[in-house]
């Protein structure tokens, strides 16, 4: 009899426990179903009426489309290189700068407009003073140099030729970046063309050695701002784009503006061992003491921390714009991060969101085919996620390879950059924003990450926040083109970027945002 009770109260105690997940696994979908066509974050953050502040209107002539484009395809014809840090292509940049300054006369002679200054010999500063100088100023960035480009990779032209092809230019700095070079120059020169002074004083600031880390171009140009006690209420540099079709399942094109960007370190691994002849190996060589080291920090990769930092932010903005099953996915993160981090992290162009990626980017050792080498060097780049830091990729590395004959050092590194604020406050966000979706109507807007470097995080101490974006428009297959082969901009979408930032100088000039308005959507 005791047995018979005994499992009849096990019965009861299951089929409670059973009812229970049901009720919660029923419950817990109601709630995710409901939150996936409720769920629009970017709903949230209208705002009010706007200030109007764009009093000029851009619209190019026949002749000022011929001239915007020679002078465009004229910048891309100037091989800008940078190499290395001590090698850079100088008279290239001196060449550019002649360039610059004969076909942006406005903007070199307006003195009592513009200010410019050269810094670090090749780079430039801009200051434009506003009417209203209690206003905290802003700034616009871009970079002139471009990495190296060989036409013998399977270019279809001149990596340096600038032709046309099927509507597109192409040549090595089309997308990185001096459509916001000449974009930025363009679009002021227009301004100052049509008499416009800024109520809100801003700088252009545009590096001349970016590709090799802005330490003569950047830095020096954020001395001289700090020396002066330049404060910014933010900064615009280069990084997103408009994504049109890039990403997978998603209903129609987004821009993407950039709230951060990842930490990065080279490591630098090395084994010594006694050296040898060929006929005699040892058991373990110094190269296959290396390479094992190598293979255990790719056969396990940093941890997984999506969700853990700002890329949240992007796909719950994006979320209402998926179809089904994604958007259900998407509406509920607090609940699929996992899941989601798991199918990104399958891909390379998105295994970047999900964690702190390791590279192993060059690997050295022996002389000789018959001797075996005393030592064996490997460098490895890690681009940081911004739930992690610098010191816990270093110290996970030592763990993962765990061999003491491996000697790890840092070469150089820093941390991830602060996240920016996108908030209805933020005012450089939702400026960025409204211009994009007055120039775009039909584009969402999110918030991103970079997962490369810009100049624009030596700008970290002088302001609150830095924004990555400019409008290039990029469909499957060009983000590729980003140091790659081919890289091009389609002569409508040059034509956008100066427009953009002739709308976006216009747009800063309003004292302060309107306040939020959640039924409203004239963002």
């Amino acid at each position: 009899m005791t047995g018979h009770n005994t499992r009849w109260k096990l019965f009861k105690f299951l089929k409670v426990l059973l009812f229970s997940v049901i009720f919660f696994i029923t419950v817990l979908f109601l709630v995710a179903t409901v939150r996936t066509f409720t769920f629009d974050v970017g709903a949230g953050l209208q705002l009010g009426k706007w200030e109007n502040t764009t009093t000029l209107s851009l619209h190019l002539s026949p002749q000022q489309r011929k001239n915007l484009l020679a002078n465009f395809k004229a910048a891309i014809q100037i091989p800008t290189v940078s190499f290395t840090e001590t090698n850079v292509n100088t008279s290239a940049l001196q060449e550019f700068d002649g360039l610059l300054r004969r076909v942006f006369p406005k903007v070199f002679s307006s003195s009592s407009l513009v200010k410019h200054e050269l810094v670090g010999n090749y780079s430039h500063l801009f200051t434009v003073p506003g009417r209203e100088p209690d206003l905290e100023p802003y700034m616009l960035l871009a970079h002139i140099d471009v990495v190296p480009a060989d036409e013998a990779d399977g270019w279809d032209v001149p990596p340096f030729s600038a032709q046309e092809l099927n509507g597109f230019i192409y040549g090595r700095g089309t997308i990185d970046n001096k459509q916001s070079v000449m974009g930025i120059l363009q679009a002021l020169e227009y301004l100052l063309e049509r008499g416009y002074t800024p109520r809100r004083s801003f700088y252009i600031g545009l590096g001349h050695d970016e590709e090799v880390n802005g330490l003569h171009g950047a830095v020096n140009i954020v001395k001289l701002l700090k020396s002066r006690g330049v404060k910014l209420q933010y900064v615009l540099d280069e990084g997103l784009a408009v994504l049109d079709g890039v990403i997978s399942g998603l209903d129609g094109p987004a821009a993407l503006i950039g709230i951060s960007e990842k930490g990065q370190t080279t490591v630098k691994l090395s084994v010594s061992s006694a050296p040898g002849h060929s006929s005699m190996p040892p058991r373990e060589s110094s190269i296959g003491i290396l390479a094992s080291a190598v293979r255990r920090l790719e056969e396990n990769p940093m941890p997984r921390l999506f969700g853990y930092g700002p890329e949240r932010g992007t796909f719950e903005h994006l979320a209402h714009k998926f179809g089904l099953p994604l958007r259900f996915i998407m509406s509920n993160l607090w609940l699929f991060s996992p899941l989601l981090s798991r199918v990104l992290e399958r891909k390379p162009d998105t295994n970047a969101f999900v964690r702190t990626t390791t590279a192993v980017t060059m690997f050295n050792s022996g002389v000789k085919i018959n001797i075996i080498p005393s030592y064996a060097e490997a460098f490895v780049n890690f681009r940081i996620h911004s739930a992690q830091t610098l010191q816990e990729v270093l110290d996970l590395v030592k763990s993962t390879i765990s061999d003491e004959r491996v000697k790890v050092e840092m070469v150089d590194g820093f941390d991830p950059l602060p996240i920016s604020s996108y908030d209805e406050q933020a005012f450089g966000f939702q400026i960025i924003k409204k211009t994009v979706q007055i120039m775009f109507p039909q584009l969402t807007v999110a918030p991103g990450v970079c997962v490369g470097n810009t100049d624009s995080r030596h700008y970290k101490d002088i302001t609150r926040d830095i924004y990555r974006f400019a409008p290039s428009w990029f469909k499957p297959g060009d983000p590729q083109r980003f140091h790659g082969v081919n890289e091009r901009i389609s002569i409508k979408n040059y034509e956008e970027i100066v427009l953009f930032y002739f709308q976006l100088i216009q747009n800063n000039d309003i004292r302060k945002l309107p306040p939020p308005h959640s039924s409203q959507h004239e963002l």
